[in-house]
């Protein structure tokens, strides 16, 4: 399976508790629920496109919480969040959750990046991890990411938690697809494509600008 990430951030990369106040009041943070007003009916169809590649999720547990609280109450059969998250298998990062109630769900208690790993070597689409700050920097650290989802919101907030954090591996991304909401949210999407290579900006004798660049590394492993 391809591991996808799909998180909201704001211009300034912040990604914590977008959806809600309470989401993750976690440092003081006072700033919960600041994707609300961007919401459109454009995003929502978004949403729906991205969620119905998936094949099975992955989470950290504040994340899984989250879902495990609202998605379960939602029986319609045409919503296809709903059905995907209900029916399709969840793997939960924790080492805390002990007895999860959600139907489907397995608990990753040790051994994380191999038993990840493993999971990517199954057959099938998308393993797609949403959220999970914290889920979110190991799989980072360890280049385990095939395809990141960022949906970019026209706000900076100034503190919070970051998608990319202290630990973050130097990393270059080719973009694959690039859409727009009506509300000014861009929704990229990326892919690891190498490490970067670094240049300079010269003036030649006959007064020219010229630029000079060393190679970048191979594509980091994604396994």
């Amino acid at each position: 399976m391809k591991l996808t990430l799909t998180t909201f951030v704001t211009l300034d990369g912040i990604m914590q508790s977008p959806g809600a106040p309470n989401e993750d009041s976690s440092g003081g943070f006072r700033e919960g629920g600041w994707l609300v007003p961007f919401h459109d009916g454009q995003a929502g169809d978004l949403v729906v496109e991205q969620f119905a590649s998936a094949d099975a999720f992955l989470l950290g547990r504040g994340t899984y919480e989250i879902f495990a609280g609202h998605w379960p109450r939602v029986t319609d059969p045409d919503d296809l969040i709903a059905r995907s998250l209900n029916r399709l298998p969840k793997y939960v990062v924790s080492t805390t959750l002990h007895e999860p109630t959600w139907s489907g769900t397995t608990v990753i208690t040790d051994d994380v990046v191999n038993r990840i790993r493993g999971l990517k070597d199954q057959p099938g689409r998308d393993l797609q991890v949403h959220g999970s700050h914290g889920l979110a920097q190991t799989l980072i650290r360890h280049q385990l990411i095939d395809e990141y989802r960022l949906w970019v919101y026209p706000l900076v907030l100034g503190r919070g938690k970051r998608l990319f954090g202290a630990g973050t591996v130097a990393t270059t991304f080719s973009r694959v697809d690039t859409r727009f909401t009506t509300t000014g949210v861009a929704v990229h999407t990326y892919r690891p494509s190498g490490t970067p290579s670094h240049g300079a900006f010269d003036v030649s004798s006959d007064g020219s600008q010229s630029s000079s660049a060393s190679a970048g590394g191979p594509p980091p492993r994604r396994r």
